[in-house]
């Protein structure tokens, strides 16, 4: 069984993406458990004269290419090892001890290639681009999807950039939505703009608005939803809101309102505070609202109305007509890394969705 890379970017929100695959705890894809066990990735032994350190810090100091929220999520998962031994990411490193980084499948070693995939760039100026991406398309290379991707686009877009390197972790990606999900995304040319990008997604001062249909008719006109998001426990390929004591879960915010009123289903539109892994889906999930065929987390199944089979055949019309979580990443707005200015851009409804939307409308007509 292979997890998704849009999940497991759960330990990389889409604010930070800087030097990331949107996998495990160092960057690395993940796979289940090989037969063969661990896999040594990295391998630092220390100096005759190295004074006790922590091995979180330790590997912050020799890697340097990985933050050290990483590598405790590593070592609590068991993949820090010192002389061939787990240890917690307190352990104070001495001299000559071996430091290994030990995943669960081998070391693979790849560039991102360019490919000539087609792209809508909907905005574009020496320091960034905005692009359309359509549902279906990988963000980035990963676990079981190291070409055909979003990124290996981009790198055949800029090739002849020479500033820009796909490979280089300073500039690209600024955020990510999942790959079944269409809408707008931002990406920097030049380290500075996506530091300052980056910043932006971070403190919360960009705007993004996705429209959504989800299952269900809403009592209300708007609401908020806040509850933490981590890795679901007792099922490790979706998200959930955890107890807000659990360490691992991280505060997520998402507005809604109400735009249309569709029977048995509703077109609303969700306002990001922050952007955690699947947080629309986990939100509208826990108010009853799962999105329309969000397969992940059981909107594929006829949550509401009667169960003739007239509406089951009207339902999976619908699927085919829509076949993927119908969610759409409709405005985003900056400011420009450079000049300043306010950037907002808005991407009209596929359509999919839009076919998906008449449908319900003639129905109830």
């Amino acid at each position: 069984m292979k997890i998704d890379d849009e999940l497991l970017g759960d330990l990389l929100d889409d604010e930070l993406v800087a030097n990331e695959d949107f996998s495990s705890p160092l960057g690395e894809s993940q796979e289940e458990t090989p037969e063969g066990g661990l896999y040594e990735h990295r391998r630092v032994v220390a100096d005759k004269g190295q004074s006790p350190m922590r091995v979180d810090k330790f590997l912050m100091d020799h890697l340097g290419d990985t933050s050290r929220n990483r590598i405790q999520k590593a070592a609590e998962a068991g993949f820090i090892q010192v002389n061939g031994h787990p240890v917690k990411s307190n352990y104070k490193v001495k001299a000559l001890d071996v430091v290994t980084l030990m995943l669960d499948r081998p070391k693979r070693d790849w560039d991102i290639i360019p490919e000539d995939i087609p792209l809508n760039v909907v905005y574009e100026d020496d320091d960034l681009l905005v692009v359309n991406k359509p549902a279906g398309l990988v963000v980035h290379p990963g676990c079981g999807n190291f070409s055909g991707t979003l990124v290996n686009a981009l790198a055949w877009h800029l090739r002849d950039d020479k500033r820009f390197d796909p490979n280089d972790p300073t500039v690209g990606l600024v955020h990510r939505i999942d790959k079944d999900t269409s809408g707008l995304l931002v990406i920097a040319k030049t380290p500075e703009a996506k530091t300052d990008l980056c910043h932006q997604f971070f403190v919360h001062t960009t705007r993004r608005l996705y429209n959504a249909l989800v299952w269900g008719p809403f009592a209300e006109e708007e609401g908020t939803v806040r509850g933490n998001i981590g890795r679901n426990p007792k099922d490790r390929l979706q998200m959930a809101i955890l107890p807000d004591d659990n360490p691992t879960g991280k505060p997520a915010v998402t507005h809604y309102r109400v735009l249309e009123r569709l029977g048995h289903v509703t077109l609303i539109e969700c306002r990001l505070e922050t952007g955690r892994t699947h947080q629309i889906r986990v939100h509208m999930k826990s108010l009853g609202h799962t999105l329309f065929n969000d397969e992940r987390y059981g909107g594929q199944e006829i949550l509401r109305g009667d169960r003739t089979a007239s509406y089951r055949a009207f339902i999976h019309n619908c699927f085919d007509l829509c076949p993927r979580q119908a969610l759409h990443a409709r405005t985003l707005g900056f400011r420009h890394p450079r000049t300043g200015e306010q950037m907002d851009f808005t991407s009209e409804l596929p359509s999919d969705m839009t076919a998906l939307l008449e449908k319900w409308r003639r129905r109830i007509m």
